[in-house]
């Protein structure tokens, strides 16, 4: 990101500066998940941010700016005005828990999730 983040959106810095809680409470106020700022949409923000401080730092990645905004309703189909996908930006760093966390939001599901226990023969909480 090249602007400086004091002239970004509060919650665009939330993202930047990885304040999970500042991020939760803007949007319980209502922001826009899906806000744009400079170029960047809040999900492909926080996946650049996530990608580009484990490069820098060789710290584990990390999934929580992507999984708050994803809760929130960000959608995971809207591009950079670049074009670029949340998809794609996770892929060129690698980023694999966010990869499976869009993946996860991108597949329509028609199935009911399955009850512990049902269709199994072990009939519930027993070991194998």
């Amino acid at each position: 990101m090249a602007d400086g983040v004091e002239r970004w959106t509060p919650v665009h810095q939330a993202v930047e500066m990885s304040d999970h809680e500042g991020l939760t409470i803007l949007l319980d106020g209502g922001t826009d998940p899906n806000e744009m700022c400079f170029g960047h949409t809040l999900l492909t923000h926080a996946i650049d941010v996530e990608g580009d401080g484990h490069l820098q730092s060789g710290h584990p990645l990390n999934t929580a700016a992507t999984a708050i905004l994803l809760a929130y309703g960000a959608d995971p189909r809207l591009p950079a005005a670049d074009g670029e996908t949340p998809l794609q930006i996770a892929q060129h760093y690698n980023h694999k828990p966010a990869e499976r966390l869009l993946q996860r939001y991108l597949t329509p599901s028609n199935e009911e999730p399955q009850a512990p226990g049902e269709d199994d023969d072990r009939g519930g909480c027993e070991a194998a």
